[in-house]
């Protein structure tokens, strides 16, 4: 199976799916132009490394010796030098790719070999994407007006619902392995996670979208527990899957799973969830603690469901 995303919302997500499978690839997004991946990619030409970093320590074998890796890849550096705030497997991430010559993908393979990995981990296009979106104005005064924000991390932190966003360039290359993945899954994942700036950018890479479309695997939508400030602001699990559903371009959806305790109106989403040829299944896959993060035990009991319903 593959699954797309990135941040914890990919985390979550690996966390389900490697209970269900060992045959399981991360397509992860290299959009982020924040924090330490920001510094990065600003300073070396490689991808932000910050996602697929940690989608490798989700992938890691439970083993003694791979869990003491995976908290050193997770570390950030303290203090007010110039490497504070920085992960430690972002580092590491970034040298071993300068020392492949610049092939992030033999520099993740040889990462997940040294985690025991349960799966594979690649970058969804081959170059560093911006994002830029239109996102409405809060002026109460001059409702209609829209403004053009650029970059991750700005999407995210302005105030305002996003209208409709693309990616920079507009048609990026894609590692071979990504596609090839994509031909031979039995089922693909999308979401939990960032909608705008992590989820929805998979299918605005003309590449990723064909190879999406013509692929004979179960496409399966994990909705979020709740908005996200910023950049989903008010929005019900329907309007997520509205937005989806506008983004699509000819790949189809099989099944979507949401909380059964964060839908409120479970006649409109089900009513959505029909509109885009898909079945829904509602089930608890929260924390039990409340918070808002999926659980991953409850969620492969859920995926497990939507699997084996094919």
């Amino acid at each position: 199976m593959v699954a797309f995303g990135g941040g914890h919302g990919l985390a979550a997500a690996l966390g389900a799916w490697r209970r269900l499978t060992d045959d399981l690839t991360a397509v992860v997004t290299v959009a982020d132009d924040g924090g330490s991946s920001g510094r990065i990619r600003r300073e070396m030409p490689v991808l932000p490394p910050g996602d697929l970093r940690m989608a490798l320590t989700a992938l890691a074998d439970d083993g003694e010796h791979t869990r003491e890796m995976s908290r050193l890849l997770q570390h950030r550096f303290g203090g007010t030098g110039v490497l504070a705030g920085h992960p430690v497997g972002n580092l590491v991430l970034t040298g071993l790719i300068e020392l492949h010559g610049g092939d992030t993908v033999r520099a993740l393979d040889d990462l997940c070999r040294l985690l025991g990995a349960r799966g594979r981990v690649l970058p969804m296009a081959d170059v560093p994407l911006d994002l830029v979106a239109r996102v409405e104005s809060t002026d109460p005064d001059d409702p209609s007006r829209t403004r053009t924000i650029r970059g991750q991390v700005a999407i995210a932190s302005t105030p305002g619902r996003v209208r409709d966003i693309i990616v920079s360039p507009p048609d990026p290359p894609v590692n071979p392995a990504v596609l090839d993945a994509i031909a031979t899954a039995d089922v693909v994942s999308l979401g939990p996670g960032s909608w705008y700036t992590s989820v929805l950018p998979h299918l605005l890479v003309p590449r990723l979208r064909a190879a999406l479309a013509d692929s004979p695997a179960r496409v399966v939508v994990v909705l979020n527990l709740e908005p996200q400030p910023g950049e989903t602001d008010g929005f019900s699990p329907e309007e997520h899957l509205t937005v989806l559903r506008a983004h699509l371009g000819g790949v189809a959806l099989h099944t979507v799973i949401a909380d059964v305790d964060s839908v409120v109106d479970r006649c409109g989403l089900l009513s959505a969830v029909r509109e885009c040829g898909a079945e829904l299944v509602l089930a608890p896959v929260a924390e039990l603690d409340g918070a808002p993060r999926h659980d991953p035990a409850r969620l492969a009991a859920a995926l497990q469901s939507a699997v084996g319903a094919r």
